[in-house]
């Protein structure tokens, strides 16, 4: 059984506690929330999981209004939109940054793991080092980031934190929050 995993950029939600077994109906993991700022280490760290793991792990793409960086693809990485679409969609109830707020109230029960930098001077340097963005959008990502970074600290909203100054460190605590996801996926958990 392949488990969804989402990632939402730049979420926020309530707190809730939430319980360890799936809901009435759903069998095997729990689907994983994957959040935090632009620039975090979310992507990386899932092109890992998905490497090692991917006849477990699923991934949801979710949709942005930047442009595709060298590589990314339309559909599979993200949904690039424009700012007027994102714009609809978010009249239309349906956005990341209520993302996990929203998905607090549903039964899916997730796991919700929030990846961030270890300063926000770290996030800038690896902005500036990708080459995309300007002066005013990497102001906007960076106040974005600091906002996130707040509010990650609410209790009860994430399961984990996840500081990424180390890849390999940050991939091997996520592997560890999912180890009994994996364990259920391959069939030597228990329930």
């Amino acid at each position: 059984m392949r488990m969804p995993l989402r990632t939402l950029k730049d979420a926020e939600g309530q707190r809730g506690k939430q319980s360890d077994t799936p809901p009435q109906g759903m069998s095997g993991p729990r689907p994983v929330v994957l959040s935090g700022p632009s620039g975090a280490g979310k992507s990386t760290l899932l092109k890992r999981l998905l490497q090692e793991h991917g006849s477990i792990f699923g991934f949801s793409v979710s949709h942005t209004t930047r442009d595709p960086r060298p590589g990314e693809e339309n559909g599979k990485d993200y949904y690039f939109v424009t700012r007027e679409v994102m714009q609809r969609d978010i009249a239309a109830g349906d956005v990341d940054l209520q993302g996990v707020r929203n998905l607090k109230k549903t039964d899916l029960r997730p796991i919700y793991i929030f990846v961030q930098p270890p300063t926000l001077e770290v996030l800038e340097q690896r902005l500036r080092q990708r080459n995309t963005e300007t002066e005013e959008s990497l102001a906007k990502r960076l106040a974005a980031a600091q906002a996130d970074m707040e509010s990650s600290k609410e209790p009860g909203l994430f399961d984990l934190i996840i500081v990424n100054d180390n890849l390999d460190k940050a991939y091997w605590s996520l592997k560890e929050a999912l180890s009994e996801e994996i364990k259920k996926a391959q069939g030597t958990g228990c329930s």
